[in-house]
């Protein structure tokens, strides 16, 4: 049975009070995304994802799958990651310390459950998608591949190498979202490299093309299921996913300034004050 709208909120908000405990308690890290991409990631892993965390394998047979190609904002990924039942939520507590597991981006080497490919440098999780996406077409494996990818990560050519590619070979089992936030670490996309129509651009390049609030649960889930209609139609699938960086805490909202400054002790305070501990804070 899956849980109601409420109950994703509430995660959502104990989610957010993770990253925050994450980033401070080391000084590093990327508190700024991930708060924006909080509430899609509680909807894909508590709401849409055929998976199976009790039993997780690299090859994925037979469940969906999940490819953070953004990697910066791994404090999100594993704070739903330990939630939804991979690992101990109490290893939230090892993020980026010596020998942890739970590295400041994804890496594979140490088998960390939930996690299928390393994704520091940006731009390459669209083509690893594609793959995926391809080999469960080859097992007749109906199951879905979703990705993630920041905006700024668009400037990375190879993504347009494989969006070009997705089309041309009807990679019709894969839903793409971008965090269109429109800032990145040194500015706003804007600033840096325009990135221009984006729904023109993904339309032109042969993509079914969905724009959605991520920071609406309700309109996540309605427009998630909107582009799961649209699966099986000879086009690959993507969500232009509006967000605000630093979402539920004030002073970090309209700015890139967080996108990879941790807040200090009374910063932390104000804001866990904005934040409700819904599911208990890991110890």
């Amino acid at each position: 049975m899956k849980p109601d709208i409420t109950y994703l909120k509430q995660l959502s908000s104990q989610v957010r009070r993770d990253i925050l405990r994450m980033v401070h308690a080391v000084q590093s890290g990327h508190p700024g995304g991930s708060l924006g991409c909080t509430d899609y990631l509680v909807a894909m892993y508590f709401h849409f994802l055929k998976h199976q965390p009790k039993k997780f394998t690299m090859d994925g047979k037979n469940e969906d799958i999940f490819i953070l190609s953004n990697g910066h904002i791994s404090p999100a990924l594993y704070s739903v990651l330990a939630r939804s039942g991979y690992f101990e939520i109490s290893e939230l507590a090892t993020f980026r310390k010596i020998n942890t597991r739970l590295q400041g981006h994804p890496t594979t080497h140490d088998y960390l459950p939930g996690i299928r490919i390393a994704s520091g440098s940006l731009g390459q999780g669209l083509s690893v998608g594609i793959g995926a996406a391809l080999t469960k077409k080859l097992n007749n494996d109906k199951c879905i591949v979703y990705t993630l990818h920041g905006d700024g990560e668009l400037q990375e050519g190879q993504i347009w190498e494989a969006a070009m590619f997705a089309a041309h070979h009807k990679v019709d089992n894969l839903i793409a979202t971008i965090d269109y936030n429109k800032k990145q670490i040194d500015g706003s996309t804007d600033e840096v490299m325009s990135l221009g129509n984006l729904k023109e651009k993904w339309q032109a390049f042969g993509w079914e093309v969905l724009e959605m609030n991520g920071n609406n649960m309700e309109n996540l889930i309605t427009t998630i299921e909107k582009a799961q209609t649209y699966l099986g139609k000879q086009k690959p699938v993507v969500i232009l996913m509006h967000t605000e960086m630093g979402q539920g805490v004030d002073f970090m909202m309209g700015t890139h300034k967080w996108h990879g400054s941790p807040p200090n002790d009374e910063q932390l305070k104000t804001a866990l004050a904005q934040l409700e501990e819904t599911l208990g804070d890991y110890k």
